[in-house]
């Protein structure tokens, strides 16, 4: 261990993740389960005591994963409506962190959670770490949350965490104007492909475009659609679960799948296990995104760990521009325009293909990224005062 007091124990609250800790094929996977199932085995690989609190999609109520200890909450759709969300969700949520027991407790993603986190670790003592998941999460509006029971409990949560981690300077500056509120920045981390394996991308660029993300309004597939119908003779792959809130399809998700399902152009792919991604990066050109908002997409990391420059709609913190890994559009005229430009032009994407390699590499691999998250948690247990970077 690089630290010389006992490791505290760790336990990362995460109730969707427990498909993505376990390796088997269930519930929702997307990439906070991803990033908080690294962090997870990264810490305990380095010896920590780690415990993660899931929902319960089956099984013993407790199970151990690659020295993981799991610990289930209570089922996702337990009890009655209306009285669910005190018994079992948060009755199951307290009774599971005081079974883990942990020095420091840990969230992403800004919900009604962080606040009954927060509730229990000041009351029993506990360190409590949040990390932002969205720019939504730290936009004093709180746009993603619907009820003002939900706003409140979160806004708590954020106000009584010993430290709060946000993956930009935009969400540091939000955060700050919103909330009055400091935190640390730490871009996320993501496994990508193997730092020595060798990514070309020379030759015949595939006229190839993918997109991966739910199929829910903030993505804003319909702008994928409208340019598939733009580019009849490009190929899309349109990967991503078409579930709502409650994990079933809602009205928007089945108009995008019925509309998708008639165009020649368009290969539905639904969601796709995780061994089948690599293959959708390696063939596509480039990868597409059209979201109103996001925070930093774990697709993005992903995308430039196979050297695969982005068109999007969103640019987190301007690194597309600055670092020139794709191009930054306003709407779909413009991304078709970008693409056809870059798909013609093989020494401009190579360049930026070499770029968005080199920056995944600089910036978001483990090795690079989860020595801060731990330099941070051993800060935060030895009560050292938070900084801004």
């Amino acid at each position: 261990m690089p630290h010389q007091e006992p490791a505290p124990s760790i336990c990362i609250v995460s109730h969707n993740a427990y498909g993505a800790i376990s390796g088997q094929k269930s519930g929702h996977i997307g990439g906070v389960e991803w990033q908080t199932s690294l962090t997870a085995r990264w810490f305990a690989q380095r010896g920590y005591d780690v415990s993660m609190l899931t929902w319960n999609e089956g099984g013993p109520p407790e199970e151990v994963f690659q020295g993981i200890r799991v610990i289930k909450i209570s089922p996702k759709k337990p009890g009655v409506k209306g009285v669910r969300f005190f018994h079992p969700k948060w009755t199951g949520l307290v009774r599971a962190m005081r079974r883990a027991g942990a020095d420091l407790y840990y969230h992403n993603c800004g919900e009604c959670v962080t606040g009954q986190i927060a509730l229990w670790c000041r009351k029993n003592g506990r360190k409590f770490v949040f990390s932002s998941a969205n720019d939504t999460d730290c936009d004093s509006r709180l746009p993603e949350l619907r009820t003002p029971w939900d706003r409140w409990l979160y806004r708590y949560g954020l106000r009584q965490a010993d430290a709060i981690v946000v993956q930009t300077e935009t969400q540091r500056r939000l955060l700050q104007e919103g909330f009055g509120l400091g935190a640390t920045v730490i871009p996320m981390p993501c496994a990508g492909l193997a730092s020595d394996q060798a990514v070309s991308r020379t030759g015949e660029i595939p006229r190839r475009l993918l997109w991966i993300a739910r199929v829910a309004r903030q993505k804003r597939p319909d702008r994928l659609l409208e340019l598939a119908a733009m580019c009849p003779d490009l190929g899309f792959d349109f990967v991503g679960p078409f579930s709502g809130a409650g994990g079933l399809p809602d009205e928007y998700a089945k108009a995008i799948k019925e509309r998708a399902g008639t165009m020649a152009n368009v290969v539905v792919h639904g969601a796709v296990q995780r061994d089948r991604l690599p293959d959708l990066y390696q063939r596509a050109a480039l990868f597409c995104c059209t979201s109103d908002y996001e925070g930093f997409p774990n697709t993005f990391l992903e995308a430039w760990s196979y050297g695969l420059p982005i068109v999007s709609t969103f640019d987190p913190d301007g690194v597309i521009v600055r670092w020139n890994l794709g191009r930054v559009v306003k709407n779909m005229e413009e991304m078709a325009a970008a693409i056809r430009t870059l798909l013609a032009a093989p020494e401009t994407y190579q360049q930026m293909s070499n770029n968005a390699r080199r920056y995944y590499l600089d910036y978001h691999t483990v090795e690079t990224v989860l020595p801060r998250f731990e330099q941070l948690f051993l800060a935060t247990m030895a009560g050292r005062k938070q900084g801004s970077k």
